[in-house]
């Protein structure tokens, strides 16, 4: 299922192919038209987070996540409690953004602070490697980004792709994320050596690859129930 880039979604969660299946050929499937859904509860304002998160200092500070994705992501925290188990720091990547930018982002839902890194999209997101992601699909081997909530489920060691994180999507556009492998791993195409020679990163099948020296301390702060909501 290819997903428009503005809907949004919600739904549930299942490692077997993916970025694992790099060398794969990509296979494209028809477009479906998504189901549009909005937000269960409202979403709250990033300036400031009170009540569950027993916090009163502002969010980034700094203002240097888009407040749109911020909104968002405070509301799947609630939406998703039963497993988002974890409230001190959650993930956000802003698929809006070019691949060369800083675009995913740890959030210190406690100080308040924003941790900027860099991410990888999809091949099948971005056929012609603009360096912008266009599309977004939950099918497998579509090769492209999934969007929506996902919980953290702690950190793994795979034959091909070495230390990652593992993923559970939570909503229908991101629920075959264990089926389609799609985790956190670290990729040569992420490092900062292949974006200055090529100007961008490169794409992966799907997965949050990230540069190699970005993914030890990844692995260690994700853990288990924490959220990583991406959205575009």
């Amino acid at each position: 299922m290819r997903l428009a880039r503005r809907g949004f979604i919600l739904g549930g969660a299942a490692l077997l192919s993916g970025c694992a299946t790099a060398s794969a050929a990509t296979r494209q499937t028809a477009a479906v038209a998504p189901i549009l859904v909005e937000p269960q509860v409202p979403p709250r304002a990033p300036e400031i987070i009170t009540s569950q998160l027993n916090s009163t200092r502002p969010l980034d500070p700094r203002g240097q996540v888009r407040p749109e994705l911020m909104e968002r992501a405070l509301a799947a925290l609630d939406i998703h409690a039963g497993k988002i188990t974890k409230r001190d720091r959650m993930y956000l990547v802003d698929f809006t953004r070019f691949s060369g930018d800083e675009r995913l982002y740890e959030v210190d839902l406690e100080g308040g602070e924003v941790t900027l890194m860099r991410t990888c999209h999809g091949r099948g997101s971005d056929p012609s490697h603009t360096g912008f992601a266009r599309e977004f699909s939950n099918t497998p081997d579509s090769h492209m980004s999934s969007v929506g909530a996902y919980a953290t489920a702690g950190a793994s060691h795979g034959a091909q792709q070495g230390p990652n994180v593992l993923l559970d999507g939570l909503e229908y556009t991101n629920n075959l994320a264990r089926e389609r492998a799609i985790i956190v791993h670290g990729a040569d195409y992420a490092d900062p050596a292949f974006l200055a020679r090529e100007g961008k990163l490169g794409r992966s099948y799907g997965c949050f690859s990230v540069a190699h020296h970005d993914l030890p301390r990844l692995r260690e702060r994700m853990g288990e129930g924490r959220l990583l909501f991406a959205w575009a």
